[in-house]
């Protein structure tokens, strides 16, 4: 936004021309910063309560570090997903507190710690799943949902499953992570009354076929609350939650 634009906006606050909610939907429909090989949106926070999230493939780690520094400027708790070490070098550069979480190949440039709310539940099904497990509770952790990890729990063993019952009870929402014939999901959906998202990962044999299998079977799920999300796509299924979440602790 010009600084020019944002004047005439105080102005007519000030004046009484214009109320503020009416000055903030405004502000919600703003442009973007250009960077030229990005367009970097600054009111997404405003729009949505979270900043721009960087995804990291197919951008240089140079590219990455200028996308983390324009949204720094003016949010915290700034994410960028599926990186490494060398994306993590070049964003320490601009924000030298960055944090990397090397299991879930996320960085957190300008980290805050904020008070987390409701509940999130993150169930995985065997430790080969935990990378894209972390993925989704740091992402709803970041976010600012309080989050519970259930890990190691597949269907193979699945009193270590019941014995979490009560948890899965009262979140507001649960994350289900797994791999090889992805049933874990349908199971968890059996068991409560929540939103269940489920997450198919790349973990299995021959067969599993990168994780088709298991994303097969979870949209082939008989339980009408389970929704799926992309193979490995554990941030938008962190995302997600968060959301159910939030508007549950909201209209409490």
């Amino acid at each position: 936004m010009d600084s020019d634009r944002l004047r005439d906006l105080l102005n007519r606050i000030r004046q009484g021309e214009m109320e503020v909610e009416e000055a903030l939907e405004v502000l919600r429909h703003l442009p973007f910063e250009d960077l030229g090989f990005a367009k970097v949106d600054h009111h997404r926070n405003l729009r949505i309560g979270g900043p721009e999230v960087v995804f990291c493939p197919g951008k240089s780690p140079e590219q990455v570090r200028e996308i983390v520094a324009r949204l720094a400027q003016y949010s915290h708790n700034v994410m960028a997903t599926r990186a490494n070490e060398e994306v993590y070098r070049e964003i320490l550069k601009v924000s030298a507190d960055a944090v990397y979480h090397s299991e879930a190949r996320m960085v957190i440039a300008r980290p805050k710690p904020m008070e987390k709310v409701g509940e999130v539940a993150v169930v995985s099904a065997g430790t080969s799943d935990e990378p894209v497990a972390q993925e989704a509770a740091l992402t709803a952790e970041t976010l600012g949902s309080h989050v519970v990890r259930l890990f190691d729990v597949g269907v193979a063993g699945i009193h270590r499953l019941l014995a979490h019952r009560e948890v899965l009870l009262r979140a507001n929402a649960v994350v289900v992570v797994a791999g090889m014939e992805g049933a874990l999901a349908s199971v968890v959906g059996g068991l409560v009354s929540r939103p269940v998202i489920a997450v198919p990962t790349s973990v299995g044999y021959g067969a599993s076929l990168n994780g088709l299998a298991a994303l097969l079977s979870m949209l082939n799920s008989c339980v009408p609350w389970v929704s799926v999300v992309n193979i490995d796509n554990g941030f938008g299924a962190g995302y997600q939650a968060h959301l159910i979440n939030r508007l549950c602790v909201e209209r409490r």
